[in-house]
């Protein structure tokens, strides 16, 4: 199905707070004010790496205006945060170990005077040697950044004899991929309001993606009972992953149990640049072999993950990606290896696809490098290789049986964008014909190279010689949940609520993916009732109970199970409080717009209902994530699928690649919310824009030399193509309970590799490195000022690095 609002028909609905936020109306948490209030600001080390050797605050604290002046001295708990190893120090003792390292932290009466105080605080420090790779962390004499070491976590999963597997192989490609430092670039920065009550406890209006995981690391820090700290962490402006670990909430909270004030804290952009999380960089090595029908045999994946000074979900990033290195394809022997190390290089972490959209870049890669060597399409080349509908998942776990990747990939092959690859390769005149050395970059090799039959890179002429267009495609396999092993709460509730309105609960948060809108439509399909008997209430832990992370693309299949486990008990207790009041059998009621109904009328409304008493209609569920039944810590159990293809255009004289159009397949269970579907899609579409072709954190000696969005580029409104088309494939296998997986990352996963494959159809240049360098396709103008040439000469693309 096409999504759009003709197919969405009445589902295509105005999302609950979409008004407000385009007039502006809508209060974000860092939009919050209260009377008393102060300023929070945080002093951070201008050094990658050093010693504190003292740390003087005397003439901050004496500075008018001052409230506050915090160190390591004043956390009466464990001075550590991190949700899987707290390792990172809230205020630094005696070692800072990237630039964004808080050592400091003043609260005051104006913004003016906080910054100022922090002119005032000196701290003496003696540099260190600075670790600016993961390279340079693992050489025998690099100094420790952690008493454990410089390796966080090391994966490794190996099936098969992959090196006997090799010798059998016709065809052999190899070659090693980079992809960059990507920052969430979400409009509103890292922030919050922390307010001390008189009782002592403390509440937090702070973004975050995790409420109740924020509340036990702040109780763990403040040395508090959970239950004395609420968290309200919705709505939001923007996360991504970004905000789903502790930030500036450590140090607010501390400042206002400190003064006994509230206290504001908001970073600028150049403190959230280089205090905030980073997508991991990653160095990827693949060696993948098939025989000479085209079927894989061997895959050997080695994973270079920089995860900068400290842990946060380094660990559980690379385990995804090791465990999507083997994608949608039967591979029979693998082996892969991966290793998360620290250095000074700020600190990565969590972001929307958690480590799929680098090895997906690297797989993809492999497979088309692959089918051109072979001269087989590149799209018949993944159906060969295909998984089955009851196939094991990639680390041989049980998984839920699916033909999700056979769907897409069908959609895919009916492309028109697709079929324009397949006419655009088979003009023999527009053919450039690569040797065997150019099947990879300077940096891999092919052992065998056929002639590609025309299935190769096509160099066709458009409005000028020098502009050159190409289609390319990828596949995508994307978990869901956190995986096993990892504990993966589920909850909700649901009850009348004393104004007569059905009042749902949640621990998610609202950041701008839809779920208000995803809830309004499950709710009105599961209760048959108007929009105006909804109430919802999201990211409050004083008022919603532990419904788990709003992350890893798990939401939106939870709600929904949650409500449907719900649906029954609640209705149920309705219907049979109606029929106390009407006379009317329970078995001739039914739910339905302002109350209760018999046949075509209302007999009790919801808010009558209310007056006689709620008591015995609420009702509470707590579940966890489906998972494999199989101990493969990490493995996943529900995936979603997705194909992506697109078209692209070159200018070999500027190097510019400029997406022309775009198409997606989604194979992902029942569409709730057609709207929030397509956005979310279309949203990691432009993400993964930015990823492929302008956005990287640039660091020199583990400093950051892009610090704001004038130097840091993400795509505008102008980048993006103005045809996006995502379909959606909705069928599930027979009993099939699970209801719909999650669209939230898998839309910015795929089309990198499918802009890699389109330029080089395009240019004959292989890709092997994000974002792509316009330099690498750059082309001088005397190759297209050769009298008498129909068509251009690509240069020996071979001994060119991607």
């Amino acid at each position: 199905m096409k999504l759009d609002r003709e197919s969405a028909g009445a589902r295509w609905i105005v999302r609950p707070d979409g008004c407000d936020k385009v007039t502006g109306k809508l209060n974000f948490l860092t939009d919050l004010s209260f009377p008393g209030m102060v300023y929070g600001t945080i002093l951070r080390s201008p050094y990658p790496h050093a010693r504190i050797k003292a740390i003087r605050t005397d003439a901050a604290a004496r500075l008018p205006g001052v409230v506050a002046v915090i160190t390591h001295r004043d956390v009466p708990g464990v001075n550590r945060f991190g949700i899987m190893y707290p390792d990172q120090p809230v205020l630094c003792e005696d070692r800072v170990r990237f630039v964004g390292d808080a050592v400091a932290a003043v609260a005051a009466e104006s913004e003016e005077a906080a910054g100022e105080a922090l002119r005032l605080i000196e701290v003496e420090y003696e540099e260190l040697p600075v670790i600016d790779s993961p390279e340079a962390a693992l050489a025998p004499e690099a100094p420790r950044l952690h008493p454990g070491g410089n390796v966080l976590h090391r994966t490794h999963y190996e099936r098969g004899n992959v090196e006997g597997a090799f010798r059998r192989c016709a065809v052999i490609v190899e070659e090693t991929y980079e992809t960059p430092r990507q920052m969430h670039a979400y409009m509103e920065t890292e922030g919050g309001l922390f307010v001390p009550g008189p009782d002592g406890k403390l509440a937090v209006y702070a973004p975050t993606q995790h409420g109740y995981m924020d509340r036990m690391q702040l109780a763990r820090i403040l040395a508090m009972p959970e239950t004395d700290i609420r968290v309200v962490s919705s709505p939001i402006g923007g996360s991504f992953g970004g905000k789903d670990e502790l930030n500036i909430q450590p140090y607010g909270a501390l400042l206002a149990l400190c003064c006994g004030r509230p206290v504001k804290i908001h970073q600028s952009r150049w403190e959230s640049v280089r205090a905030g999380l980073k997508r991991h960089p990653m160095k990827i090595a693949m060696k993948t072999g098939v025989d000479a029908d085209g079927r894989l045999l061997a895959h050997r994946v080695r994973i270079l993950a920089d995860t900068g000074a400290y842990a946060t979900l380094g660990a559980p990033v690379l385990q995804f990606a090791t465990e999507h290195a083997v994608g949608p394809y039967r591979i029979p022997h693998v082996d892969v290896e991966g290793w998360a190390v620290y250095t000074n290089n700020g600190v990565s972490g969590e972001f929307r696809g958690f480590g799929g959209n680098q090895v997906v870049f690297a797989l993809e890669g492999q497979m088309d490098r692959l089918a051109e060597a072979l001269g087989m399409d590149a799209w018949e080349f993944r159906r060969i290789n295909l998984r089955g509908m009851d196939d094991p998942g990639p680390l041989g776990q049980r998984v839920a049986p699916t033909d999700g990747a056979r769907h897409v990939w069908e959609t895919i092959r009916r492309s028109s964008l697709w079929e324009r690859r397949s006419g655009r390769t088979t003009d023999r005149r527009a053919e450039t014909r690569l040797h065997q050395r150019d099947v990879s970059s300077g940096s891999g090799h092919v052992d065998v190279r056929p002639d590609n039959g025309g299935s190769g890179p096509a160099a066709a002429s458009f409005s000028s010689p020098w502009v050159r267009r190409g289609v390319g495609a990828a596949m995508v396999m994307h978990g869901c949940g956190l995986g096993f092993g990892i504990p993966d709460p589920a909850g909700g509730r649901i009850g009348l609520s004393a104004q007569g309105n059905i009042q749902v609960a949640f621990g998610h948060e609202e950041f701008g993916q839809g779920l208000l809108a995803s809830l309004q439509l499950m709710i009105q399909d599961l209760f048959a009732c108007d929009p105006g008997d909804i109430e919802i209430i999201l990211g409050d832990t004083d008022r919603a109970p532990h419904s788990g992370s709003s992350t890893a693309s798990r939401t939106t299949s939870m709600v929904w199970q949650a409500l449907h486990r719900l649906q029954p008990h609640f209705s149920r207790a309705v219907c049979e409080r109606a029929s106390t009041m009407s006379g009317i059998p329970v078995s001739h009621l039914r739910l339905g717009p302002g109350g209760v109904w018999a046949g075509p009328e209302r007999v009790v409304r919801y808010r009558e209902i209310a007056e006689k008493g709620t008591e015995g209609l609420q009702f509470e569920t707590q579940f966890h994530f489906p998972v494999t039944p199989d101990a493969i810590m990490g493995g996943h159990y529900l995936y979603t699928f997705a194909g992506v293809v697109t078209e692209v255009e070159v200018n070999l004289l500027t190097g510019q690649v400029t997406v022309l159009g775009v198409e997606h397949a989604v194979a992902a269970g029942p569409v709730v919310n057609p709207m929030g579907y397509l956005g979310q899609i279309e949203g990691g579409n432009g993400m993964a824009l930015g990823f492929a072709l302008m956005e990287d954190a640039v660091m020199d000696g583990s400093r950051y030399v892009t610090t704001n969005l004038d130097t840091y580029l993400i795509p505008t409104i102008r980048d993006v193509p103005e045809r996006i088309e995502v379909y959606a494939i909705e069928d599930l296998p027979p009993n099939d309970n699970y209801g719909p997986r999650g669209v939230g990352e898998v839309g910015s996963v795929g089309l990198a590799p499918a802009i890699a494959a389109a330029v080089r159809q395009a240019t004959g240049t292989w890709i092997n490195r994000l974002p792509i360098s316009r330099e690498q396709l750059m082309r001088p103008i005397s190759t297209f000022l050769h009298e008498n040439a129909p068509m251009v000469s690509v240069p020996d693309v071979g001994k060119e690095e991607g």
